[in-house]
C-alpha cells in the first residue's frame, strides 16, 4: 500500500471538508514476540496494525481523529469527524503546522533480515539463551527468556506541502533468572536490542551477565546510614537522566513546572556533564529522518560541560515560546497527538576506566539496581531505592540491598567528579558509569 500517497490524498479531503489546514500521520507495522520458560515455548504472538491520525485546524481551532482502518470509507469518516470536532474547540493562534520539507539522512533504520530469519531460529535463540543462563549451579530458577521484533513504515503529509516517509525495524532478546543460597533468593536479568538482526550480542554474553548479576547479589550485608560517594553503574546511570528530560521539556518550562526554567546558559552541573539528543545516529534505536510532525531531526547539545544550552520543543509549544521547533515532536502511535520527547538522549562518555573509578573510591556505594528512582523534574529533589555493592579502600567489599539515596539535582549534577568511558549508545537514554562525590545513603 502506498501510505505516502494515501496521506497526501487524505490531507486534500480534509481541506475540501472545510479545514484551513490538515496533517495526516499513517503508521503500519508488524510485531512479533515469543517467550520460553524451562525450555518450553510459552507464547508466540504476532500482530499487524495500521492506522491514521488526522489533525485539522479550522480558524485556529484544532481537533484530532484517528482510524485503525485504512479503507477509503473509514478514512473519509475520520476526516469528517475531525473537521466537525474542530468547529467546537477553542481557538489558539499557536495551532500551526511545520513547513520544513527537508529530511535528515539517517542510515541503518531498516533491516530486511529480521523478517527473513526463520521462526525456528528465533525460538532456538530464546531457548539457548535460557539454557546458557541456567548453566551456573547457583542459578536455580528461570523467569523465562524471550525474543521481540518489529518493523513498519511511517508516512506524514500536511497542507503546507510536507510529504515524507521511512521504514523502520528493530529486534531484541533477554532473559531473567533467579539464584538461590539457603533461604536467599536473588534475581538477575539482561537484554539486548538492536536495529539489525546481525548486530545482536552473542547469547553467551547476555546469559552470562544475567546469571552473574543474580549470583553476585547473594549474601548482602547491611550498612549504616551515612554520607558517602555513590557510583551509578552504566547499566542504571541512564535513570539519572529521566528527571532532566522532564525538566528540559519546553512545555514544562513554559508552565513553570521545571527546575531548569530560567537557567538557560547558566551552569547547572559539573564540567564533566554534557548531554546530547541525537536523532541522526546511524542504527540508533530512536533515530529517524524527521520527528512526529515531520520536522527534520538533528543532533543537539542540551547541556555543554555543565551549562544548559537548550530545551526541547514541538511546533505548537515552540511557537508559544517564540522559538522554532527543535524536532522533538513525539508520537506513541497513530492514535495520539504529538507530544514532546527525546530521540537518542545520552551523557557523553568520560576518559576514566571503570575499574579506576572503583579504585579511586575510598568508601562508597556502587549502584547496580534502582527502584522508584529519579530526579523530580519540577523541584529537582530526588530519592529512590538502590542495591549494588559496598566499596571499601577502592575495592568491591560486599553486596548491599534495600538502601535509599536522597538529595537534590544540584548535589547530583554538580557532584559528578568521575565519568567512565563505558557509554552504551545502543540504549535510547544512556549514561556511562558516573561517580557523585557525596550523597546521603540510607541504611540501617
Amino acid at each position: 500500500m502506498d501510505i505516502k500517497g494515501t496521506a497526501e490524498q487524505l490531507v486534500k479531503r480534509c481541506l475540501k471538508k472545510g479545514a484551513d489546514a490538515a496533517e495526516v500521520y499513517i503508521e503500519t507495522g508488524r510485531n512479533l514476540s515469543l517467550d520460553v520458560r524451562k525450555g518450553d515455548i510459552e507464547t508466540v504472538q504476532e500482530a499487524v496494525a495500521a492506522g491514521a491520525g488526522i489533525r485539522v485546524f479550522v480558524k485556529g481551532r484544532m481537533a484530532f481523529a484517528c482510524s485503525n482502518d485504512l479503507g477509503e470509507k473509514a478514512l473519509e469518516d475520520a476526516a469528517g469527524r475531525a473537521v466537525e470536532f474542530a468547529r467546537i474547540t477553542t481557538a489558539d493562534p499557536n495551532n500551526v503546522l511545520p513547513d520544513d520539507k527537508g529530511e535528515t539522512a539517517v542510515a541503518g533504520l531498516y533491516d530486511p533480515r529480521i523478517a527473513q530469519a526463520p521462526m525456528e531460529e528465533k525460538i532456538e535463540l530464546a531457548k539457548r539463551l535460557e539454557k546458557l543462563a541456567m548453566k551456573d549451579p547457583r542459578v536455580t530458577k528461570s523467569d523465562g527468556a524471550g525474543y521481540r521484533e518489529s518493523e513498519g513504515e511511517v508516512a506524514i503529509a500536511n497542507s503546507n506541502g510536507l510529504l515524507k516517509g521511512y521504514r523502520f525495524s528493530g529486534c531484541g532478546f533477554g532473559v531473567s533468572v533467579v539464584a538461590e543460597k539457603g533461604e536467599q533468593k536473588s534475581s538477575g536479568s539482561d537484554s539486548c536490542s538492536r536495529r539489525f538482526y546481525g548486530d545482536l550480542k552473542p547469547a553467551e554474553d547476555v546469559a552470562a551477565k544475567a546469571a552473574r548479576t543474580a549470583c553476585e547479589a547473594l549474601d548482602p550485608r547491611p550498612v549504616k546510614t551515612q554520607k558517602a560517594a555513590v557510583i551509578f553503574h552504566a547499566d542504571v546511570a541512564g535513570a539519572l537522566l529521566g528527571g532532566i528530560l522532564g525538566a528540559v521539556n519546553g512545555e514544562r518550562v513554559l508552565q513553570g513546572a521545571s527546575f531548569l526554567a530560567g537557567k538557560m546558559d547558566q551552569r547547572i552541573g559539573s564540567e564533566l556533564l554534557t548531554l546530547v539528543d541525537d536523532g541522526t545516529r546511524e542504527k540508533g534505536m530512536a533515530s529517524a529522518p524527521f520527528d512526529g510532525e515531520g520536522v527534520p531531526t538533528r543532533k543537539r547539545v542540551i547541556v555543554d560541560k555543565g551549562v544548559l544550552k537548550g530545551f526541547m520543543y514541538n511546533t505548537a509549544v515552540a511557537r508559544r515560546a517564540g522559538v522554532r521547533s527543535t524536532g522533538n515532536a513525539s508520537r506513541g502511535g497513530f492514535d495520539g497527538l504529538p507530544g514532546i520527547g527525546p530521540h537518542n538522549f545520552f551523557m557523553l562518555a568520560g576518559t576514566a576506566k571503570y575499574d579506576d573509578v572503583i579504585a579511586a573510591t575510598e568508601t562508597g556505594l556502587l549502584v547496580k539496581e534502582v527502584t522508584g528512582y529519579g530526579i523530580n523534574p519540577v523541584n529537582g529533589n530526588f530519592s529512590g531505592g538502590a542495591s549494588g555493592f559496598w566499596i571499601e579502600n577502592g575495592r568491591i567489599a560486599f553486596p548491599v540491598r534495600g538502601l535509599t539515596i536522597a538529595g537534590t539535582a544540584d548535589e547530583i549534577l554538580n557532584g559528578i567528579d568521575l565519568v567512565a568511558g563505558d557509554l552504551d549508545q545502543n540504549e535510547t537514554v544512556a549514561a556511562p558509569t558516573v561517580r557523585i562525590k557525596l550523597l546521603q545513603i540510607g541504611g540501617e
